[in-house]
């Protein structure tokens, strides 16, 4: 059999270049330990909408020991980030910050400026205008070691076999973690000898997010994990990201299907026509508007 060429990943690094160092820690201060940290840049809830506040953030990382409260490193920035394409406007001014620790929901209908958005923060578009950094670091090879990408659709050739895909991955990436995504194929059901081609489009979306979620990344971006699946698919993407997240890092997720994912979001992110409307946890729905996620993206979003 004739084998297309093998297509790596979506990043600018190459087998063989020197990674790029940990992302830098921010050692906690006697005053810092004890207050949380303000996210810089986090736009205020548009007036008119009761309980007009800035986001809050954690002052501490989910999960750690007692006792043990560490502030929370800025992992995402972007400041008036902006992608035009000709006259449109993909993204308009998108300021926001986003600290470790937390899973945020990006939201909008489709068309909205979702894809755009974490293409750029995954280095494979540039912005017209404005800046973004990751841990601090501008966009370039070493922001790109920290961060795992799983695009909206498909990038393996055909005519590959699965655990090729996991030889590219262990190649490309010092942080990737091929016993974990052995593990995970094995309860998938997925043997390592199978042809993409003999995979569902189901099955091999999950087996790219297998791969994706195996990194022992700092910001995984996942661009609509859970479009075009079945429920029981769904099921299992979610099981995936709550079982491979890891409290130092934080999970940028776009999607329409909020019903689907609002119960393991911690914040979310409303994108109409490019600009963000809304960036707050998502307690701020749940228990000062009294209403779900879902229905509160519905009647934002309503024709």
């Amino acid at each position: 059999m004739d084998s297309a060429p093998f297509e790596a990943p979506p990043s600018s690094l190459t087998p063989g270049t020197t990674p790029a160092p940990t992302m830098p820690a921010i050692a906690a201060t006697p005053e810092s330990a004890s207050a949380p940290i303000p996210m810089a840049g986090a736009t205020p809830i548009p007036s008119g909408v009761p309980g007009a506040t800035a986001i809050p953030a954690p002052g501490v990382i989910p999960g750690a020991m007692p006792g043990a409260s560490v502030p929370l490193a800025p992992l995402l920035s972007c400041q008036d980030l902006t992608k035009t394409y000709g006259s449109t406007r993909a993204l308009d001014r998108f300021t926001c910050t986003i600290p470790q620790g937390r899973i945020v929901g990006l939201l909008g209908p489709n068309g909205s400026g979702k894809t755009t958005l974490l293409k750029l923060i995954a280095g494979v578009a540039h912005p017209s205008s404005g800046t973004l950094r990751v841990a601090g670091l501008e966009v370039g090879a070493a922001s790109k070691s920290l961060v795992s990408y799983l695009p909206e659709r498909p990038y393996f050739p055909r005519s590959r076999r699965v655990s090729e895909m996991v030889s590219l991955f262990s190649d490309f990436y010092q942080d990737f973690d091929a016993p974990m995504a052995y593990e995970m194929l094995a309860h998938l059901g997925v043997s390592p000898q199978a042809f993409a081609s003999s995979l569902s489009k189901g099955t091999l979306e999950k087996v790219q997010l297998v791969l994706v979620m195996a990194r022992h990344a700092a910001l995984y971006l996942l661009d609509e994990p859970i479009g075009g699946v079945d429920p029981a698919a769904r099921d299992f993407i979610l099981q995936t990201i709550i079982k491979t997240y890891r409290p130092h890092s934080s999970i940028l997720l776009s999607t329409h299907l909020v019903q689907d994912i609002e119960s393991i979001l911690d914040d979310f992110i409303l994108l109409r026509y490019g600009s963000m409307t809304l960036h707050a946890p998502v307690g701020y729905v749940t228990e000062t508007l009294g209403t779900s996620l879902d229905s509160f993206f519905r009647k934002e979003f309503q024709c």
